[in-house]
């Protein structure tokens, strides 16, 4: 059985920044102030460049929040899924230098691979001691910025007893009934695929077993939510903030928390070591953390980093969560051959 993790606040010794990739995308802000400035008196100035996953209205709210005490730096977004921004950095090493300051992704084996690769720039955020323990990188080169568990959801129409474990996915009475997100394309259905493979209780034959009952692959989490909310799979694997925010908007779907607990992301964000405006990156990744910044990922459906911000309406504490036990750095190093094992028996 996994063990809830640690969710006490510590200080961190260093952390990180963000990034992202995709469609690029300019936010407005004002003309920069000529005479640059610290964080607290809003007058610093500059440019970053952001490569991030985060779905783009959520992303323009954080800037444009950001702007607000910080309307001298400009935040230009290119966002696009984590495996697409993996490309993306791939080429730009391979050519050149790495295009953003920051990256802002949903997986820590990403991140963990770029610390290695000395990518990232050491960082402490300004309220690094607010900050829960699972969000914290010990090695101080990136910080978590919201706790994202995955989670089965269901159809409250079409599934009168929803299931309770992971386990329970492996009977046939799943069949056909299932979807999941694509862990080629989704960082975090990588991740899991990995964390699931290490779980005491689950590993490579459960993983088998769920593939025997069939489950859809959709292209990732986005998808799978709807596909329960509209019940063409009433099953779903889907990180839980998507279920809450259909859910609010009336959907027939509702969570259930496996009782072997649940992995989990932290979207984490870094500076680039070699990014042209670090000092303004550092800034817009201490407003990301802040408790400013935290209000908005709760009022955006997210499970925060820090403990003074409150939950989303209707969803759990972290200490009510039991949460997987998770070696990120045994996770980081099984990830490709579990993705490919899960690939192999999904599909």
């Amino acid at each position: 059985m996994t063990h809830t993790a640690r969710i006490g606040k510590r200080v961190l010794t260093r952390a990180t920044a963000l990034a992202a990739v995709g469609a690029l995308a300019l936010t407005a802000c004002a003309e920069p102030d000529e005479e640059g400035g610290s964080a607290a008196g809003g007058g610093a100035s500059g440019t970053v460049t952001l490569y991030t996953s985060e779905p783009q209205a959520n992303i323009d709210e954080i800037i444009a929040a950001f702007n607000e005490e910080q309307p001298g730096i400009t935040v230009e977004v290119f966002r696009a899924g984590t495996g697409d921004l993996r490309a993306r950095i791939a080429a730009e090493q391979a050519t050149g230098d790495i295009g953003a300051d920051v990256l802002l992704a949903a997986d820590v084996p990403t991140f963990e691979g770029y610390k290695e690769q000395n990518l990232f720039r050491e960082y402490s955020p300004e309220d690094a001691d607010a900050l829960v323990e699972v969000a914290a990188d010990p090695d101080g080169y990136y910080v978590g910025t919201r706790i994202i568990p995955t989670v089965l959801a269901y159809n409250t129409n079409d599934v009168a007893e929803p299931p309770t474990s992971w386990a329970q996915l492996t009977e046939q009475g799943f069949t056909d009934r299932i979807v999941l997100p694509n862990p080629d394309i989704s960082g975090a259905a990588a991740f899991n695929a990995s964390a699931w493979s290490l779980h005491p209780d689950l590993g490579p034959e459960w993983i088998r077993g769920l593939g025997a009952n069939n489950p859809q692959v959709a292209e990732s989490n986005g998808p799978v939510a709807q596909a329960v909310a509209e019940g063409s799979r009433p099953i779903g694997i889907v990180v839980d903030y998507l279920v809450r925010d259909l859910a609010a908007a009336g959907s027939p779907i509702a969570v259930s928390y496996p009782e072997e607990g649940v992995p989990y992301i932290t979207q984490p964000g870094a500076v680039f070591a070699d990014a042209q405006d670090p000092e303004a990156a550092e800034l817009f990744l201490d407003f990301i953390v802040s408790k400013r910044g935290q209000e908005i990922a709760v009022e955006q459906n997210y499970l925060p980093v820090r403990e003074d911000v409150g939950t989303p309406e209707g969803a759990p504490s972290l200490d009510q969560i039991t949460l997987f036990d998770q070696d990120l750095a045994a996770i980081a190093q099984n990830q490709a051959d579990a993705v490919s094992a899960f690939n192999e028996a999904i599909r």
